[in-house]
């Protein structure tokens, strides 16, 4: 199961566009509102931390 996740921002428009994609299905999410992309960013930073915790699982395991 892969899944990408692409997150851009624009300065001179001050959007922010998050992309999410796994080749099959794509979702695409567009926002100047600073709230927004408040929300966006600990999104980001949740699904990281999750990533992060989940290939320490996997190398702990590899290594029994």
């Amino acid at each position: 199961f892969q899944v990408r996740v692409v997150l851009k921002y624009r300065h001179c428009d001050g959007n922010l566009c998050i992309k999410v994609t796994d080749d099959v299905a794509c979702l695409l999410y567009r926002t100047d509102q600073a709230q927004d992309v408040k929300k966006i960013e600990k999104f980001q930073s949740q699904l990281m931390r999750l990533m992060v915790a989940k290939e320490s699982r996997s190398a702990a395991m590899e290594t029994d």
